[in-house]
């Protein structure tokens, strides 16, 4: 679900409230802090500037991270409750002592989740002969999300091949009390957490105390480096200087900004007309549409979706509503074809085809980014449209 924090989408039961693990978590964490006693801290301090005049910025904060003190967080809960396992057996926090863990919170049209992606990929092959193990824990947002054919299609094209946890009733999820996509825990060799991050960003920090813990848990020859990843597509970083419209849902649970005259009709089959005028970060249906708590479906062929927006990109999760079909689609911006203003998703006339539920990429501009106006025709019925994101 939406957050005003860039880069981090909330669960709907803890949207408008502040990050926290479990009250244990934090209890522990506040008699473990690091431990800044003046003896360290002027010791540290002393170093890092000391190979900071060298030249050597980069090995500096490599430095200072190995010299901290990170907390103990609590303990890593167990894995009960998962649907399945996909790219390994199952596993167990008895049979993870000894290894360092890093378990990554995630579902697989979440856009923040994906541009995240990269750098845990990244993580897993480079320090897997180091003793680190990364799972990904798949916690549906959508129903159509809870489908195991649509996670081994995900896993697959996303080329992800570490132990996968299917964590269909959010058991997982509740064990840690997580609370958003993305979210990271980094747990050491005696199974304790110490170390999360919510949301995209922070990844020097996070590979820097990743290292610390391979390291305290007996690795040797880790390789300083930070990794290099060229993100491209959905995976991108977000122009964040540019984003200023906020992630939409369509359903009628938490829809904003919904501008069709007369409102929404829930789970009623409706003729829908756009205003006569659509401002900044408002959206509209026109034609045949019901609205359910989830997303718009369509019922007639020729149904359209407008959204007035500022970003660099767009994309929307969409699907067909009966699964091994498929709609095509045509993608204008300001009344014209996309050009090069077109998403991975689509051609330079913004033709496109649902084949999948899944998140498309329909925009992304060349800058500068400024106001525009989208459109979305379907050239079938028989197709669900439940959020738009931006990047």
């Amino acid at each position: 679900m939406a957050s005003d924090e860039p880069g981090l989408v909330k669960s709907s039961e803890t949207r408008n409230t502040t990050h926290r693990l479990s009250e244990s978590i934090w209890s522990q964490n506040m008699s473990t802090e690091i431990n800044l006693d003046r003896r360290w801290l002027l010791s540290t301090a002393a170093m890092y500037m000391a190979v900071s005049k060298l030249g050597f910025a980069e090995n500096a904060m490599a430095l200072l991270l190995s010299q901290a003190k990170l907390p103990v967080e609590g303990e890593l809960p167990s894995f009960n409750g998962v649907t399945t396992w996909l790219n390994s057996q199952p596993l167990t926090t008895a049979g993870l002592r000894g290894k360092v863990v890093l378990v990554n919170f995630w579902t697989y049209t979440c856009i923040n989740s994906l541009r995240a992606l990269p750098y845990v990929r990244a993580w897993a092959e480079k320090y897997k002969d180091q003793g680190l193990v990364v799972i990904g824990v798949q916690a549906p947002e959508f129903s159509f999300e809870k489908n195991i054919d649509n996670i081994r299609w995900a896993i697959s094209a996303m080329k992800i091949d570490y132990p996968v946890a299917v964590d269909n009733d959010h058991a997982v999820w509740s064990a840690f009390n997580n609370e958003a996509w993305p979210a990271v825990y980094f747990a050491d060799a005696r199974g304790r957490i110490r170390h999360h991050q919510f949301g995209e960003g922070d990844y020097e920090r996070s590979e820097r105390i990743l290292q610390q813990m391979l390291v305290e848990a007996g690795a040797r020859g880790i390789d300083r480096q930070l990794v290099s990843i060229d993100p491209r597509g959905l995976e991108a970083a977000a122009d964040w200087n540019s984003l200023r419209s906020p992630e939409t849902y369509t359903g009628n649970g938490l829809t904003t900004g919904f501008a069709s005259p007369g409102g929404e009709h829930s789970n009623k089959s409706r003729i829908y007309k756009y205003p006569n005028r659509l401002d900044i970060n408002h959206w509209a249906l026109k034609g045949d549409w019901t609205v359910g708590k989830e997303a718009v479906a369509l019922n007639a062929v020729g149904g359209r979706i407008a959204y007035r927006f500022h970003a660099r990109d767009l994309h929307l999760v969409m699907g067909p509503a009966v699964r091994g079909t498929s709609v095509s689609f045509r993608v204008l911006i300001d009344g014209h074809p996309p050009g090069t203003s077109h998403g991975s998703d689509v051609d330079e006339q913004g033709d496109g085809t649902v084949t999948e539920q899944r998140l498309y990429q329909l925009i992304r501009q060349p800058e500068p980014a400024a106001d525009r106006s989208f459109e979305i025709e379907f050239l079938g019925s028989g197709v669900e449209a439940f959020d738009f994101t931006f990047g």
